[in-house]
């Protein structure tokens, strides 16, 4: 059996409390804890009377927005599934501005511990209303008596059981199935945008993306798309600033807020910007949607543009060691983690003052995840590396979403682990999670994947 037959098989879909908890509530990670683990119950009334079943608790979000992502529940026997945020006081949500925040959009339950003395509306940017349960102190006091639980980002799956049964050479081996059907997708998409754009184009948007881990993936992709690399390179010296004003980044007045020792690299950028925007500017609904906030220092976006604008600079000796064939990934990541820049090694944005320390602009992990999502795939498609090779290539610095993964199949961290290691198990790992446990909103219970196992086995 393989992996994609496996797929085949798929289909795809107390009283409202007045009583509230009056005293000093834990902190919000302690009550977000309780509630993931379920020591809250399952079923709720809303502030109106309205029946709540939590039929899937979700997971936990580690970026910014709803506290938890891939819920699943039903009001009065309407299943509804999206983001659930969970809040100390009712107010808290227009307090933190979830209201206006397009991120909370989609959010299907607000879970409070405090009411307030008038009735509080939680409703949405766009003044949708959406439904909100009360815990009251009882509740509350009955959930910190209990045992605690660990905490985890997942709650383990069906299919634990079953693989808990198996033979690692038979788990190695669907994983290694899930793997290779991963990077089929991977490399056909990439070779469409080839073929749309060339395969310069589609390297630059493809470093971009990954350029944007985590939260701006998107908004790098569109600059690679807005400030093309056919006319970075035409515009030779400009391209740096063309990339940071098509990102938005710049103003007439920025170099003013900055340190004294950045100011001509500022002023120089908008001067040089001011003769080219009218190529690439694009203002209000048509701007790039950069997200700031939740972002590590080394994470932001305005490093991000200047590491895409350090690899135009030396985009020969990129491209030819990126498109190899056969494909090595040593002397790329080599390549990577030695580029440099005479401001952004020692910058965190544009108008931050100096780090002591060199800052890597593409670090190890990152030349990792580009090579995964990216490179890998599309070498194997044209013969240009092995599945062996591929198999090589270690990662131990697991992102929250393959542990996640990992937790929902394996049961625990130690279970998890072996699989932990390798650059194509992650990517195994994302598949199965992407087409078994992101397509089930019954808790696992209707999840065809466990049964599934028996025959792989």
């Amino acid at each position: 059996m393989t992996y994609g037959f496996l797929l085949e098989l798929i289909w795809h879909p107390p009283l409202a409390f007045a009583e509230t908890a009056a005293g000093v509530l834990p902190p919000e990670l302690e009550l977000q804890a309780l509630w993931f683990a379920g020591a809250l119950g399952r079923d709720f009334r809303t502030t109106t009377g309205g029946k709540v079943r939590i039929v899937q608790f979700g997971e936990w979000n580690r970026g910014a927005g709803p506290d938890f992502i891939q819920a699943a529940v039903e009001i009065n026997g309407e299943l509804r599934t999206g983001p659930l945020e969970l809040d100390p006081v009712a107010s808290d949500w227009d307090a933190h501005g979830h209201a206006t925040n397009p991120a909370f959009g989609e959010v299907v339950l607000h879970v409070v511990f405090q009411s307030d003395s008038r009735r509080i509306f939680t409703r949405t940017w766009d003044h949708r209303e959406v439904p909100q349960v009360v815990i009251s102190e009882a509740q509350l006091s009955d959930a910190l008596n209990l045992p605690q639980r660990e905490v985890a980002i997942a709650h383990p799956g069906r299919c634990v059981a079953p693989l808990k049964g198996m033979p690692v050479g038979a788990i190695d081996r669907l994983l290694e199935e899930a793997a290779v059907y991963r990077a089929g997708i991977k490399a056909t998409r990439w070779l469409r945008t080839a073929d749309a754009h060339g395969r310069d184009a589609a390297l630059f948007q493809a470093t971009a993306e990954t350029l944007g881990y985590r939260g701006n993936s998107l908004a790098m992709r569109l600059l690679a798309q807005r400030s093309p690399l056919g006319l970075l390179k035409a515009e030779g010296e400009a391209a740096e600033a063309i990339l940071f004003g098509t990102a938005g980044f710049l103003a007439a007045d920025l170099h003013e807020q900055a340190p004294a020792d950045t100011r001509d690299y500022l002023r120089g950028l908008w001067d040089t910007w001011w003769k080219n925007r009218a190529c690439c500017e694009a203002t209000g609904e048509r701007a790039i949607p950069w997200k700031t906030h939740g972002q590590r220092p080394a994470n932001h976006p305005h490093r991000r543009v200047g590491s895409l604008a350090a690899l135009v600079k030396v985009w020969p000796q990129y491209r030819r060691l990126a498109l190899a064939r056969p494909f090595a990934a040593k002397p790329l990541i080599d390549f990577l983690q030695t580029l440099d820049h005479e401001f952004w090694t020692h910058r965190h944005t544009l108008t931050s003052v100096a780090s002591v320390q060199r800052v890597a602009l593409f670090g190890r992990a990152q030349a990792l995840e580009l090579i995964a999502n990216h490179l890998a795939p599309l070498a194997m498609h044209e013969d240009g590396m092995t599945f062996q090779a591929y198999h090589k290539l270690r990662n131990s610095a697991a992102n929250d979403k393959v542990r996640r993964c990992g937790l929902r199949l394996f049961g625990s961290t130690k279970g998890s682990e072996p699989w932990m290691r390798r650059v194509c198990h992650h990517q195994a790992l994302l598949q199965v999670y992407q087409d078994f446990c992101l397509e089930d909103f019954s808790d696992c219970q209707n999840c065809p994947f466990p049964e599934q196992l028996a025959q792989w086995r």
